[in-house]
Formats: C-alpha cells, structure tokens, sequence
C-alpha cells in the first residue's frame, strides 16, 4: 500500500503570517499574563510556607522592629563602654520603658475603677432615655429584654465561653514565646548583624553578592525609616489624644491615648478605630455632645496625620501613594488579620525600594 504523497509546502499553515495577525497589545497582555501568573504561584507558596511557621516569622519581624529601635542607643552608648553592655543597657531601658507604660495604665485604671463603674451605669441610663425619646422611640422594656436574652445566652453558651477563655490562655503563652524569640534575635541583631549580614552574603555566588548588598541595603534604610517614622507618627497621636481627652473630662485618657499609639501601627484605619472607641467611652461617661466632640477630633487628628505628619515624616522613607498603602493594609488584614495589616505597608514599602535600588546598574541604585 503506498503512502499518499507530502503536501505542499505552500498548503501548510504559516505560523509567522498566523503571528502577525495577532495584534501587538494583545501578545504584550499575554507576555505580561503568564509571568503575573508565575509570579503570582510563587507569592502564593511563599505565603504558604510563612503561614506553616507564621509564629517565627513574627518573631523575626519584631525582632527586626526592636533592633531598628535600638540600635542608634546602643551605638551611641557603645562610645562609651563595651559594645555587650551597651547593648544590654538599651535592651533593658526599652523593656522598662514598655513595663513603666503598662503599669501607668493599670494603676490609673484602677485608681478610676469606682468612679467610672457609676459614670458609665448613669451614662447607660441616660441613653436608654434618650433612646426611648423621639425619634428612636424604644419601649422602655427593651433594654430589661436585651439584659435577659444576653444573661440566657451566656448561660447556654457557658462550655463554649469557658473553651473559648482556655484557648486565650493558650494563645497568650505563643504571644509570650514569640516576644522572648523577638527580644532573643534582637540581641543579637543588635550586637553583631553585621557579621551575621557578612557571613550569609558569603554563602552566596561572588556574582550576586553585590546586588545582593545593594537590594538588602536598600531595604534596611527602607524599614528602619519607616519603623522610625512611624513611631513618631504615632507618638505625636497619642499625645495629641491624650490632651484632648484630659481637657474634654474624658475617664481613662492615659490608657485611650496609649490605644491611639498602638493603633497608629495600623495605617489609615488604625487611628479611626481606637478613636472610636474613646467617642463610645465619651458618650458613655459624658453624653453625646463630648462624643461628638470625639468624632471631631476624630477628622482632625486624621487630617494632621494624612496630610501632615505622614508627608513629612514618612515621605524620605516610604514613597507610596495612599492608595497603594490603603491597599496593602487591606489585603494584608485580608491575609493575616491584625498582623497582616501591620505587616503589609513596610513590606511593600521594603520591596519597591529593593526594586528602585535594582533597576539601574549594581551600585548605583535608582
């Protein structure tokens, strides 16, 4: 049987001609699509593999906050006396400092107690009634029906509450060992990163070890900048709060204001939320007009940090327009939750520098 004949060269398909007919945009949106793709696979185990070991990765990570913290006083304490010593003495001023905070917040705390149990009973009261006043128009027994339902279903859930409270036990002592590992890193971080820096840039070909050195340089300044800065930041919010509420009569503004410092970690929404919570103390303890007070503070203190301190302060260490941040801090709140959301700007913020830095020839970073 004889095998039918090749057909002619010009009956195949011209490949390059099928090509060309393809428009340009689209073959650059396919070229860009399959390397967002790949890209996006590698993110994706990245994250994955962070998730498997999240505890040491906030560890390291807190570590590396503390060290950005401590290390110009231990540099200039290392003048001085031995680099150890130096080292130890920051370490030490830093945990007294944190201690000396959270013990003035305890101790107003408890010094307000009696008086704030009867500023918020009358202050609840006094929302009932007005609550039970046009325009709301509750029935007066709705409350009475509120604390009945509330007290029966803490009691049926009584198991479930009590699991709950032994899981947060359990939670505070990971919270606990995570902070020892943080502060152990930061030791040595603080100590001797540089050696440890110079024997892993060893370990890699002597080809890459100069980007290597650009990139990490680049993202050190980045995060150090951005942890100095949003400490500031910070810092100024909470003492602005502080007064505010001190002048306006508000209970609790020392442990309010040190909320308003550690929710300015959070950008963007951190703010918002813990001044929230103080117009809730405010209109529990003195009415809704020094709430609404609170809620004006609220866009002003929003409007100093947006378009004041951050510019300012933050501007020669993170260049990212708001959206990008506003971004990150969702898509990290998304991911990971409150940590996420922490997480999420200096991260980016460190890899748009690295790439910056990386852009133009080795060793002369953009």
């Amino acid at each position: 049987m004889s095998t039918p004949p090749d057909p002619p060269v010009s009956a195949l398909p011209d490949l390059n001609d099928a090509e060309s007919r393809v428009p340009s945009v689209l073959r650059t949106a396919a070229a860009y699509a399959w390397r967002l793709i790949a890209v996006g696979i590698v993110v994706r185990v990245a994250f994955s593999l962070l998730g498997q070991f999240h505890r040491v990765a906030v560890a390291v990570f807190l570590g590396l906050v503390i060290t950005a913290v401590l290390r110009p006083a231990a540099g200039l304490l290392a003048r001085f006396i031995p680099r150890p010593l130096a080292v130890a003495t920051a370490l030490i001023g830093g945990i007294v400092l944190v201690l000396g905070a959270l013990a003035l917040v305890g101790e107003t705390v408890a010094d307000q107690r009696t008086g704030l149990e009867k500023e918020f009973v009358a202050g609840i009261d006094r929302i009932e009634r007005r609550l039970e006043e046009p325009p709301f128009r509750l029935p007066a027994d709705a409350f009475d029906d509120l604390q009945s339902r509330i007290g029966k279903l803490l009691s049926d859930h009584r198991s479930t509450l009590i699991s709950t409270a032994l899981s947060g036990a359990s939670r505070l002592v990971e919270v606990l060992t995570v902070l020892a590992l943080a502060l152990f890193c930061a030791v040595f971080f603080t100590h001797s990163g540089e050696k440890q820096w110079q024997w892993l840039c060893d370990q890699l070909p002597e080809r890459a070890r100069q980007r290597v050195a650009v990139g990490a340089g680049a993202a050190w300044r980045t995060f150090t900048g951005y942890t100095h800065g949003i400490l500031l930041v910070a810092a100024t919010n909470a003492v602005l709060v502080g007064i505010a509420l001190f002048a306006l009569g508000v209970p609790l503004a020392v442990p309010l204001a040190l909320l308003e410092f550690m929710a300015a970690f959070i950008p963007l929404i951190g703010s918002p939320i813990a001044l929230a919570v103080a117009a809730v103390v405010a209109l529990a303890s003195k009415g809704p007009l020094i709430a609404l007070v609170v809620v004006a503070l609220i866009v002003v203190i929003g409007q100093i940090e947006g378009h004041l301190l951050h510019p300012i302060v933050m501007s020669w260490a993170v260049r990212l327009h708001p959206v990008v941040v506003a971004l990150a801090v969702v898509g990290g709140a998304v991911a990971a939750g409150v940590i996420g959301a922490v997480v999420a700007v200096p991260l980016v913020a460190v890899v748009w520098s690295v790439y910056q830095a990386l852009r133009g020839p080795v060793g002369e970073p953009a």
